[in-house]
């Protein structure tokens, strides 16, 4: 079996799973799939490239076990939900902490697809039975499952380059002053609004922006929803 080195640069057995993470940790640190080559994927490992060759056939195997790893670790709340809107929020965030951890797959969704099943029972059987069990059925499940996905890829791509919009991010509150601070500064006489509403501008990749959104969706699908029959003898 082939050998390689660790993140710590220790010696370890080489194995698929070794060389999706250390896939993941190039691209998710670069936010750019275009930078992961096989090339240095096989530096990373301390392996030749051929050596990888033997485990993936191609870059685009490896990016189909990329999505695979990541899309199959979906997680939802183990227990279920008690609402229709505590779902939706459960699946809005399990959505963006997934793309989050991994921000190489929202471009990974965003320009392949992929049949394996580990990916289609991890982020979309299990949240449409997810859903499902909390009263969204049929095809309001799809619809609220697309929706949710590509809300959460759409304001994923969108934070990502602007940590500002992070509170828990390293230096997030001094990124956040100096781009309120950029705002405000720009010539009065063309942005009047951006000048005025600077201090509110800095929160549009924040989390209660998105919160505010799924809000807003969540209430029009409850609204939509088929209401429970009154049982009989119920005062009217």
């Amino acid at each position: 079996m082939a050998r390689g080195r660790t993140a710590g640069g220790q010696s370890a057995p080489l194995t698929p799973e070794r060389i999706i993470d250390a896939a993941l940790r190039i691209s998710d640190a670069e936010s750019d799939l275009d930078r992961l080559t096989v090339r240095r994927l096989a530096s990373e490992l301390g392996v030749g490239t051929m050596t990888l060759y033997s485990y993936f056939r191609s870059k685009d195997e490896i990016l189909d076990g990329m999505a695979d790893h990541v899309l199959g670790g979906m997680q939802l709340p183990a227990e279920p939900a008690t609402s229709p809107e505590q779902a939706l929020r459960s699946v809005a965030f399990a959505f963006l902490t997934m793309m989050r951890e991994h921000p190489s797959v929202v471009r990974l969704l965003a320009t392949r697809i992929t049949d394996s099943r580990a990916a289609l029972h991890g982020a979309m059987e299990s949240v449409l039975q997810y859903l499902v069990e909390a009263g969204i059925r049929g095809p309001a499940a799809v619809r609220c499952y697309g929706f949710l996905i590509t809300y959460a890829i759409g304001f994923a791509s969108y934070q990502t380059p602007r940590p500002w919009g992070r509170p828990d991010g390293p230096g997030s509150a001094d990124v956040r002053r100096q781009r309120m601070h950029f705002y405000a500064g720009l010539p009065l006489e063309d942005f009047p609004q951006m000048v005025e509403l600077a201090e509110h501008l800095v929160d549009l990749p924040g989390d209660d922006q998105y919160a505010a959104g799924l809000e807003a969706f969540v209430e029009s699908v409850v609204r939509s929803l088929p209401q429970p029959a009154e049982q009989p003898g119920t005062p009217a």
